[in-house]
Parts: structure tokens; sequence; C-alpha cells
């Protein structure tokens, strides 16, 4: 059984902070210290930027676009390119007890993948697995959602930290607000000078205009619960 840490949108740091934490949870679990658990929030305006962005000799010019747009520049240690967040976003972190913590890696984002594209699919959004030509992050296990004419918007991105006896597996899913999502990761990309269908930038309230952060929290809790987790 996992401990469910639902974190206080008026109490939660930065996401700078929040990583630093997670780093920190993830060891704990490995040393047997804290319980395998599962930690929902909502992160503050952040482009989490991939250490191969960190290493792009436009890395300057990107980070000034990031904070030009609101939005704190973060170099992340797991995953790949830039992914903007803000409030309008849900963070799902899992941190899993395992004596062998590297097998299975693969796996887990497709099984995981799977899941939360049914959590989306419970609450009336298609919701599918795989990389969308021109998304940001580009990944095969995104997660999309379809607009009611067709179009598929990236929702959903995940990475991995394994340490010695634990993983840890981030998710962040783009509820609402895209417009200033996809604004924000326009000009980064452009910045970087890397390829970016700012089409494929999107929320889950484009499909289910209804659809909250606490729609989602609730139905990936759901889905946790179903698995047995």
């Amino acid at each position: 059984m996992l401990h469910l840490d639902r974190v206080d949108p008026t109490t939660s740091g930065t996401m700078a902070e929040m990583v630093d934490s997670a780093m920190a949870t993830v060891r704990a679990v490995g040393r047997g210290e804290t319980p395998s658990t599962l930690r929902l929030y909502r992160p503050k305006p952040t482009v989490a930027f991939g250490r191969r962005d960190e290493l792009n000799p436009r890395f300057a010019q990107a980070r000034a676009a990031a904070v030009g747009r609101g939005f704190e520049p973060l170099v992340r240690t797991v995953g790949g390119h830039a992914a903007a967040y803000h409030s309008g976003c849900l963070v799902v972190d899992h941190f899993q007890k395992a004596l062998d913590a590297v097998s299975g890696n693969h796996e887990r984002y497709g099984i995981f993948g799977a899941m939360f594209a049914e959590a989306l699919t419970s609450l009336g959004i298609p919701a599918g697995v795989g990389e969308l030509p021109g998304e940001y992050c580009p990944g095969e296990y995104s997660v999309w959602g379809q607009l009611p004419g067709g179009q598929r918007v990236k929702l959903i991105g995940t990475a991995q930290r394994v340490v010695t006896g634990a993983w840890w597996l981030s998710s962040g899913i783009v509820v609402t607000g895209a417009d200033s999502l996809r604004e924000v990761t326009t000009d980064v990309y452009q910045a970087l000078g890397l390829p970016l269908d700012p089409a494929t930038v999107g929320a889950a309230a484009d499909i289910e205009p209804l659809v909250t952060v606490d729609d989602l929290e609730d139905a990936v809790i759901e889905a946790y619960e179903s698995e047995g987790f």
C-alpha cells in the first residue's frame, strides 16, 4: 500500500524545491526509512530543462525566454528536453521500494502510461500512448488526448530516476491553461533551435472543458487503487 501525500497548493514550494525533496524521498525509500509513497502537487510556473538543453550553446537565451514569460528555469536530473508547467498542471511522483530498481525500467513506462491514459478516459478524455510528431520533450511513452476535431495533443510526460533500492517515476499532467504553456514552450524551443509543433501543446480542459486539477487528482488516485497500489 502506497503512502498518499496530497500536497496543499498553498504550502508547496518551488518546483526546484519539490525536485530536491523528491530526490531525498526516493533515497529514503531505498534505505527503508520511508514507505513507498505517491505524492501529488501543483507546480509553480516552471520550465524544466534537461541536461542536453543545458549543454546547448543557446541555453542562456532559452532561460531568458522562460523568465520573460514568468516561468522559473530549472535543470532537472531526469527526463529529456524542456517541458513547461504551472498551477494548472498536476505532478505525480511515485516513489517505490524495489530490490532491483533497474530492471523493468521500460516496462514501467508502458504500464504507467497506459494507466494514466485510462485515468483520462475515465473523465471523458479520449487518450492513448505514443510520441506525437513535433511534440515537446518527445518520448515514445508520452500520453496524448484527442480533441473533438481529431487532432492529438500531448497531455502527460513521464521520467524516471533509479537509486539503490528504489525508483522514482515522475509524471506531469497538463490539465488547464494550455495557452501560456504553448507560448513559453514555443519561445524556449525557438531559442534552443529545437523542432516543435505548437499545436501539440494542449491541456485536458481543451478536450473536456469542465475538468479540473482536482478531478485529475482523484482519477489518478482511483487508477492507482484499481491497480492494487
